[in-house]
């Protein structure tokens, strides 16, 4: 059978089974290169007020939807049976990456992955709102990594720390700026 142009389960690069880290995962049969694309993720192309209506996150008890955002008017639903992607769990030092392309979302091997290894990707939800504890709580991660950051929101952005000038950067400076005498 030619495989060529086919991912995933198809392509007999990952099975389906219990994971670790939530429910079902996807881990792999073979060695998996840097580079080498997976599987597409698949799904219904919904608008994000349609999402928002399918999801109300205000009545779950936890964090369940297989939403991936396209773009800014558009979510993939990938809560459909043929999509092999929606298995593949969150982490925190994940092994996979999500790459949209041509309207497209595919998912790439970040590293080499060898068999029977969990396929990951980091799921970066976007941080919204005043309430980012409550969120923090409700995205809970459980990927078991060292490098784990609890949640499977977007890593907050850092401030850039200011440099503190030696006595040579600030030498001539200081005449320069004049205050109001009282």
């Amino acid at each position: 059978m030619n495989q060529k142009g086919r991912h995933g389960l198809a392509s007999g690069l990952f099975e389906i089974r219990k994971s670790g880290i939530q429910g079902r995962g996807a881990f792999a049969l073979r060695r998996i290169r840097p580079g080498q694309k997976i599987v597409e993720y698949t799904g219904e192309r919904i608008s994000n007020d349609e999402a928002d209506r399918r999801y109300d996150e205000d009545k779950m008890s936890r964090h369940h939807t297989f939403l991936f955002t396209l773009d800014d008017d558009t979510c993939i639903d990938g809560n459909v049976r043929t999509n092999e992607a929606k298995l593949i769990n969150h982490a925190c030092d994940p092994n996979c990456e999500a790459v949209i392309e041509d309207d497209r979302i595919w998912i790439y091997a970040l590293k080499n992955i060898q068999p029977g290894v969990e396929l990951a990707y980091d799921y970066k939800y976007e941080r919204t709102g005043d309430n980012i504890a409550e969120l923090e709580k409700f995205y809970v991660c459980h990927c078991g990594s060292p490098k784990c950051r609890g949640s499977i929101m977007a890593p907050p952005r850092r401030r850039k720390k200011r440099r503190k000038q030696t006595r040579k950067q600030t030498r001539g400076k200081a005449g320069n700026s004049r205050g109001k005498r009282k």
